[in-house]
């Protein structure tokens, strides 16, 4: 699918700037930016110039290279600190919840458990351990899977996470104690690029759930939809996974 022409393209043009520039941790300079981007030298350079008045690009010596700039970093951390992660992702939760008529919830991982941030009720709801604000341990859900798997993203890093907050608790005879088995399961997660709980938090319920990055190299929380395993056979299974990951990565 070809991509939308921007609205405005001096705007658009800006913004790819700063995308290049921020590849770049040793900086880079006005003729690399120019090659890369494909922009006469002179428009580049008035552009360049407005992002340096706002802040958002440095150029710390005269004809040096560019790197982001202390405004852009600011502009970017106040927004981390003070976002409401339930207002920003509740649409994304209303939308699958309609698509595939189940129930739906969000969550982050904090250490050997995840924290329950938002729910959405399917109109045939089901009885569940997980509330907003509740608990659950992160090895044994969805939503715990899908956020280790890219947290930890290594055997060696998983290993270490289960020695800190292990050892890996039984909640049903499905549930996944070995860390050597966790880091080769997750493992496929990543490969697959969602998670599945197939009754391995409580029995007769499953679970396929999706990260959710918001541009960080790892998840801020992850999304899952839930139901009974009757109404989740390994195709359904299969089809809202495809359908989660393409929800989350168009409109998060």
């Amino acid at each position: 699918m070809a991509e939308a022409q921007s609205p405005v393209g001096s705007v658009d043009r800006a913004l790819l700037i700063l995308q290049e520039i921020g590849k770049h941790s040793r900086g880079v300079t006005l003729d690399e930016l120019a090659t890369r981007l494909g922009l006469p030298k002179s428009s580049l350079h008035r552009l360049l110039g407005a992002l340096k008045h706002r802040g958002f690009a440095a150029q710390p010596e005269p004809s040096g290279p560019y790197f982001l700039g202390t405004e852009m970093l600011a502009t970017a951390f106040r927004f981390y600190e003070t976002m409401d992660l339930r207002t920003l992702v509740r649409p994304l939760l209303l939308r699958v919840s309609e698509e595939f008529s189940e129930t739906v919830h969000m969550a982050m991982l904090d250490g050997g458990e995840v924290v329950y941030l938002d729910k959405v009720e399917a109109v045939r709801s089901i009885t569940m351990t997980s509330v907003v604000g509740g608990r659950n341990a992160a090895h044994c859900t969805g939503v715990g899977k899908a956020l280790l798997a890219w947290t930890y993203p290594t055997d060696e890093a998983v290993k270490g996470w289960a020695e800190r907050f292990g050892p890996l608790s039984t909640r049903t005879r499905n549930t996944i104690t070995s860390p050597a088995k966790l880091a080769t399961h997750l493992d496929q997660i990543r490969q697959r690029g969602y998670a599945l709980d197939l009754e391995e938090n409580e029995p007769g319920v499953r679970c396929v759930a999706a990260p959710v990055f918001m541009g960080r190299t790892a998840p801020v929380v992850a999304v899952s939809v839930t139901a009974l395993k009757e109404r989740m056979s390994p195709a359904r299974m299969e089809e809202i996974g495809h359908g989660l990951r393409r929800a989350v990565a168009e409109q998060v």
